[in-house]
């Protein structure tokens, strides 16, 4: 009699089974197993996994993963209802992948409709206006990969008439990196062209440097800080070229006059503030510490790592832990903490006061 009385129940169980597969392809589950019967969760995995293998599971090990049943993955045994058998893997692939091929097709469809509704909405504007000449380029354009990033500035630097700035982060400027922009460099200063350059402090140290700028002549104005911005090059105030990933081997071309003359104002204002290289650093007035040590020692303040704090600077770790150890010990510091409250004490937990007279006049 069960047997008989069942077999109903199987065929309305069967012509809904898929109905939860099909769920299961938008990712609908109950709210404690938010899943599709393509992407089980552990416990459902298990379960219906030894279902598969033994043809059938007892209902009471489905209980903690209803999501089982209701993405029709089991099903009561007609033959014992304390059972559930498995509707089998190829049934339920096939059931998948017909719910993809439903979604393509829907996806091609609004496809054909978007692209038609465009179509018909540009047909109802005007003549469309002509690409930019060669070298005026968009207001923001990305280029990917070293060779683009040098035409796309060799072609800047041949329509440089007036000015460059730039800032140059980093330590010491190795002469391999001086060399590969000497070609630009030389060529602006044959047509007259005034260049300024921001660097940190730490790149004084470097001959490489000092051998450019003296190559270069008056033609070259380098300025020092503690810390600069990244990367910027900018060509008579009209085009820049800041760096797009850590790695700098994408760039961003810039030429929107809002953005160029944002930049312009940042790198005016880091120049007013920067230290003519000719000049020397200013004394802390504390004996036993740096001008660099100064500049540590109000970074951690702020609360810096040294990793950190050293990539700001220019300098590598090793030299900037150097740097925390001479700073502990002129200051009597027998742990970091302690060192914290002597940088106060002694008012290194701030940017040194620019003292009167030290302002230097911007290049024009």
């Amino acid at each position: 009699m069960l047997r008989t009385r069942s077999r109903p129940r199987i065929v309305a169980l069967h012509e809904t089974r898929y109905a939860g597969v099909g769920r299961a392809m938008a990712g609908h589950g109950t709210e404690e197993h938010p899943h599709g019967a393509d992407r089980l969760c552990a416990a459902g995995d298990r379960v219906y996994s030894r279902a598969v293998r033994r043809g059938r599971v007892p209902r009471r090990d489905a209980e903690p993963v209803p999501c089982l049943l209701e993405l029709a993955l089991l099903h009561p045994d007609p033959d014992d209802m304390d059972w559930l058998v498995p509707t089998p893997p190829q049934e339920v692939m096939t059931h998948l992948l017909r719910g993809v091929y439903e979604e393509v097709s829907a996806s091609r469809l609004r496809v054909g409709a978007a692209v038609a509704a465009v179509e018909r909405y540009a047909g109802l504007g005007g003549p469309r206006r002509q690409a930019p000449a060669s070298g005026e380029g968009t207001a923001i354009r990305v280029l990917d990969g070293l060779a683009r990033i040098q035409a796309a500035m060799d072609e800047a630097t041949e329509a440089c008439t007036t000015e460059v700035l730039t800032v140059q982060p980093g330590g010491i400027r190795r002469e391999h990196e001086l060399s590969e922009g000497l070609h630009r460099a030389l060529a602006l200063r044959g047509r007259g062209v005034r260049m300024r350059d921001l660097y940190t402090h730490v790149a004084r140290h470097g001959q490489g440097l000092l051998n450019y700028l003296e190559l270069m002549g008056d033609a070259v104005e380098a300025r020092t800080l503690d810390e600069v911005i990244d990367r910027l090059i900018l060509f008579d105030r009209t085009v820049a070229f800041v760096p797009a990933n850590a790695e700098r081997t994408m760039a961003l071309e810039l030429r929107h006059p809002a953005l160029v003359g944002y930049l312009v104002t940042v790198f005016e204002r880091l120049w007013r503030l920067a230290i003519p290289l000719a000049a020397p650093l200013p004394d802390t007035g504390i004996e036993g510490i740096s001008h660099r040590e100064r500049s540590i020692a109000a970074l951690l303040a702020e609360g810096h790592q040294d990793a950190v704090i050293a990539e700001r600077l220019g300098i590598s770790v090793r030299t900037c832990r150097a740097h925390i150890a001479k700073l502990s010990e002129t200051l009597g510091a027998a742990s970091r903490t302690q060192l914290g409250v002597r940088i106060a004490q002694a008012g290194l937990d701030g940017p040194p006061v620019r003292l009167p007279g030290r302002e230097f006049p911007t290049a024009r």
